[in-house]
Parts: C-alpha cells; sequence; structure tokens
C-alpha cells in the first residue's frame, strides 16, 4: 500500500512539474514579438501560441487547418510557404520564407524547425511567425530612394549611370549602339525667379511624368539634375531613335503645362544628343558629353537639338579647360597689365594710354584677351577680373602722376556684367578715392553690346558715374547696336572708330563714307573722335585731314609693359 501511495505522489509531483513547465513556456512565448506554432507530426496536432490571435482571426489547432493559412497569401508566396508548414516532409530540418498577404500591406516572415529521433522520424516542429511590415515598409522606401528620383519617378543619375553602364557592357559585346540625349527646359531660371521654386518644382514633375512615358523595351530616362533629363536608347532605330523621341517631346511642349494654381506654361527644350562608342566607352563619358553638347546646344539658340561632333566637342572641352585654367589664375591673381598710348593727331602729343589685360598661363603661354575674355563673360568670372582690372590701372595710374608729376588719360575697358552689378558705380568711385585719383583722369570705355540688355539701366549708372566726373567712351562704334538715335541720350565724352573701318579706310570706299561720316557725326555732337588699329602711315594722313582726333595703333605704339610705358613718359618731361 506504501508503494502504490509513493508512485501516486512521483505522478503527483511530476505532473506539476510539467504544468509549471508548460506555464513558463506559454509566458515566455507570450512575451515574445511573434506567434508559435507547435506541431506535433505524428497525431497532426497544433498548438498556436504568442501572438497569434493578433495576427489572425481564427484559431488552428491541426495540421489540415494549414490551409485557412494558405489561403491568405499572395500567390507569388503560396508555394514556399506550403513547402515550409509540411517540410518535415523533405527531410529538411529549418527553413524561413516571406509572405505577403492578400489586399494588404501586411508581410510576415515564417521561420520552421523539425525536430527528428534518430531513426529520422520527425518528433516535433515549431514554426515562427514574425510581423514584418514595418521592416518591410522602410525596406521598400529605401529601396525607392536608392533607384528613383523623388520629385519625377523617373530613375536617379546614379542608378540610371548603372543600368546605362549594363547597356554599354551589353552594346560591346553584340557591336551594338547606344544613343544619350539630354533635354534641358529652356529659361527655367526664369520660371523660378518669376513664379517661384514651387512653380519651378511643379513643371519639372510634370514635364518627367511624359518623359516616363517614353520609356519602355531598350529606353531608360532620369532625372538628372535641377531641369535637365537624360535619355538612354539601346540599339537606337526607327520610333525607338533620339531623333523620334525629340520630335515627341516638341509634340508635346507646343501644349502648355497647366499649374495647380491654374497657371499656363509654354515652355521649349534644348537636346544634346552622343552616340556609344563614337563619343564614349563607359557610361559616365556618355552622360557628360551628352550634356557638353546639350549646353552648346542651347549656346546657339533654344529649342534645338545637337548630335556630337568630335571637333565641337574638341572646342567645347578646350574651353572648359580654358574656364578652369581661368578660375585659378583669378584666385592666384596671375594677370598683368598692358598699356598702349594714345596720341593726339594734329600734334601727337600724348593723351592717355589704355590699360590691357595680359594672362600668361600655368604652361607660361600667353593666351589671347579675344579668346579668355568671352570664356570669362560666359563664366562669370569676368566680374572679379574687371574689379582687379579697375583696381590695378587706377593704382598704376596714380603712381605715375605722383613720379612723373603730369596728368595724362588712363582708359579702362568695362564689360556689360560689371554694369549689371549694383555696386559697380559706388565700388568704382571707391577705387577713385582710396588713391586720389581726379575722375576726370579715368575714362571708362564701354561697347555698344552693352547698351542692348537693359538701356535705361545702363544710361542712369553712366550718367552717376559722368556727374562724379568720370569719362565715358563708346568702343567699337558701329560694329553693334549702332543706333545713331540714342547717342544723343549717352552721357558720353569719347567715341572710338573701330579697326575694322581703319583696316580698309584707304582701299575701300564704302569704309571711308562710314568713317568720315561718323567723324562728321562726333564733331557735331561735341564728343571726342579716336580711331583703333592705325598701323600705317596713309592710314594716319587721312585721319588727320578728315579731322579724326585721337590716334592708337601700332604705327605709333604697340601695347608696352608698364616700365616701357615709364621709359616713354621720362622722355616726355
Amino acid at each position: 500500500m506504501s508503494e502504490l501511495r509513493y508512485q501516486l505522489d512521483l505522478l503527483k509531483a511530476m505532473n506539476q512539474k510539467l504544468t509549471e513547465k508548460e506555464r513558463i513556456y506559454t509566458k515566455v512565448c507570450e512575451s515574445a514579438d511573434g506567434a508559435f506554432l507547435y506541431c506535433d507530426p505524428v497525431e497532426n496536432r497544433v498548438c498556436a501560441l504568442g501572438r497569434w490571435k493578433e495576427f489572425f482571426d481564427f484559431d488552428i489547432s491541426e495540421t489540415k487547418e494549414f490551409a485557412l493559412l494558405l489561403e491568405l497569401v499572395e500567390e507569388s508566396g503560396l508555394l514556399s510557404l506550403q513547402e515550409l508548414l509540411f517540410l518535415e516532409r523533405t527531410g529538411e530540418e529549418s527553413r524561413t520564407t516571406e509572405c505577403r498577404l492578400k489586399g494588404k500591406r501586411a508581410w510576415f516572415r515564417f521561420r520552421a524547425q523539425v525536430y527528428y529521433d534518430r531513426e529520422g522520424i520527425p518528433t516535433d516542429k515549431v514554426i515562427y511567425i514574425d510581423n514584418i511590415t514595418k521592416m518591410r515598409s522602410q525596406n521598400e522606401e529605401l529601396a525607392y530612394m536608392a533607384y528613383y528620383d523623388n520629385m519625377t519617378g523617373l530613375y536617379n543619375r546614379n542608378y540610371f549611370v548603372r543600368l546605362l553602364g549594363e547597356y554599354v557592357k551589353r552594346a560591346e559585346d553584340s557591336n551594338s549602339i547606344i544613343s544619350v540625349m539630354t533635354v534641358d527646359i529652356d529659361g527655367f531660371r526664369k520660371v523660378n525667379d518669376s513664379l517661384g521654386i514651387v512653380a519651378g518644382d511643379e513643371l519639372v514633375q510634370q514635364f518627367g511624368c511624359f518623359i516616363k512615358e517614353l520609356c519602355g523595351e531598350g529606353i531608360i530616362a532620369c532625372h538628372l539634375h535641377s531641369d535637365v533629363y537624360c535619355i538612354a536608347i539601346y540599339d537606337p532605330a526607327g520610333n525607338r531613335s533620339a531623333e523620334f523621341l525629340y520630335r515627341a517631346i516638341q509634340k508635346r511642349v507646343k501644349d502648355p503645362f497647366r499649374l495647380i494654381s491654374g497657371q499656363e506654361l509654354r515652355i521649349t527644350v534644348s537636346a544634346g544628343v552622343a552616340e556609344y562608342p563614337e563619343a564614349g566607352v563607359s557610361a559616365l563619358e556618355l552622360v557628360n558629353c551628352a550634356e557638353i553638347v546639350g549646353a552648346n546646344s542651347k549656346e546657339l539658340g533654344h529649342n534645338t537639338i545637337q548630335y556630337f561632333n568630335a571637333p565641337v566637342m574638341d572646342d567645347l572641352l578646350n574651353s572648359i579647360e580654358l574656364e578652369n585654367k581661368l578660375k585659378k589664375a583669378v584666385y592666384d591673381q596671375d594677370f598683368f597689365m598692358y598699356y598702349q598710348p594714345q596720341y593726339y593727331t594734329g600734334n601727337k602729343r600724348l593723351r592717355g594710354v589704355e590699360a590691357l589685360i595680359r594672362w600668361r598661363d600655368e604652361d607660361s603661354r600667353m593666351i589671347s584677351p579675344a579668346t579668355f575674355i568671352p570664356v570669362a563673360e560666359k563664366s562669370g568670372t569676368i566680374i572679379p577680373i574687371g574689379k582687379w582690372v579697375v583696381e590695378e590701372s587706377v593704382k598704376q595710374y596714380a603712381a605715375w602722376k605722383a613720379q612723373f608729376g603730369f596728368p595724362f588719360i588712363m582708359s579702362i575697358n568695362i564689360s556689360a556684367l560689371q554694369y549689371k552689378r549694383e555696386d559697380f558705380v559706388e565700388s568704382t568711385i571707391n577705387v577713385l578715392k582710396k588713391y586720389r585719383v581726379r575722375p576726370a583722369e579715368i575714362e571708362l570705355e564701354i561697347t555698344e553690346s552693352v547698351l542692348i540688355d537693359d538701356f535705361e539701366a545702363v544710361s542712369e549708372k553712366l550718367n552717376q558715374l559722368r556727374e562724379y566726373g568720370i569719362r565715358i567712351s563708346l568702343d567699337d562704334f558701329g560694329t553693334g547696336f549702332s543706333a545713331l538715335s540714342y547717342l544723343r541720350k549717352l552721357p558720353i565724352d569719347t567715341l572710338k572708330i573701330d579697326k575694322s573701318f581703319i583696316d580698309n579706310v584707304i582701299t575701300d570706299s564704302a569704309s571711308r563714307v562710314i568713317t568720315e561720316s561718323i567723324i562728321n557725326m562726333v564733331k557735331s555732337l561735341g564728343y571726342e573722335s579716336v580711331a583703333e588699329g592705325v598701323e600705317d602711315e596713309q592710314q594716319y594722313q587721312y585721319l588727320h585731314a578728315t579731322g579724326c582726333d585721337v590716334i592708337q595703333g601700332y604705327l605709333f605704339s604697340r601695347p608696352l609693359p608698364p616700365e616701357e610705358v615709364e621709359g616713354m613718359l621720362n622722355t616726355s618731361l
């Protein structure tokens, strides 16, 4: 009897231990972030633990009810989940899969672990289920950001270059062609300046959506930057060519883009096309070439398309190289000044000098102002260059006047971009004050092109300078604006006759008529006339007889470095 009681007590104690362990296991499962399915493969029994009821709205107690779970999953994940739920049939120990529920954004990860006895018979199976919706959503967002442009939905630059690189590899193997075309909205800055950045972004977005419609098999596109897009076409032909796509774009932009505000915007676009392998053999080379050609297309005039051409590209690359060197020269102040004397025609007495900038690059090559000044104006470096020229010339003049004691006129060339600066008048006057130079001894030379963009604004600044006492000279007269009616409105003292007329004044009757007309007109207006580029005695004698006031040219003197000007001034004492 005592033996029986002992056995009963032992069973009771063991049952209590089992009950306590089951309670511990249940609590552990409930405290986890996921749900658990414990499966008995022998009896086909299933027990759901943890957060099962938070994830799913049905109970499960046997393996045949796995069908309820399979019904919830999208077809793409159905087979992999089915194999995982019955993993013991394959003899595998573990497997993981991720599935999305039908009609929902919910994602679940299933991880199965099967336990076998020594004979390989499955004894237990545990399936852990984890809700990974948030993680998948974050990954999808990161993936989108890695590959796509948020504003337009097109590929971003980095991923586009990667895909284009794959195109290049395929083209190399198959001896195919790739066309890369950049498309740039003309005058986009004006949209931002006049309507605001939000309107500009909306235009970029709408145009990008249209570009996306052009994509398809073998055609990819990206939002390169700002208002510039890039399209790559693998093995272009027919309606899959750059020319065809550009015509489609031209057709679209004939209609306005309607903004949310209701305002309609009409635009034009310019494009540049570069092809593999002619223009480049890498993705970046092709994109850069197309962008450079596109920029040149805008320079030639808006609403155009230009194709890669080796000589044109060489010129552009040389221009870019020159621009980079010029920026460095500005930083290092690697410029120096020459001065060309001007003489009164009658007595050949020194009237003054014209300040002329010179540049010797890092390779000790002299770069002509005719070459680097247009590049400086295009890049904006003409502003610091022009400021340096004004200060250097005025400082040099002040030193010469202090040394030699007699005044003459220092003529300084001013670019159109300098005149557009709000502080131009004030900064110029401050330089004169700094070196204590009388305004009447400084002459600022402007070209006719300065007057084209904004005659009224330029005239106002010229009047301010003239009222201060600074002389104003109109340079290269007859080659540009040439509206004589404006001359009376300009506060000028001197008018310079362009060299192109002087070159032919002896041999060409038309040039003589124009030159004589200019000189007579200048006299009637009370201005002083200066003839540039006088190189031989015949030209001088003719200009002297015609009544030209001042002569400048190689006949009397080439441009001189400062030390040679000082030698000339010494002889004038």
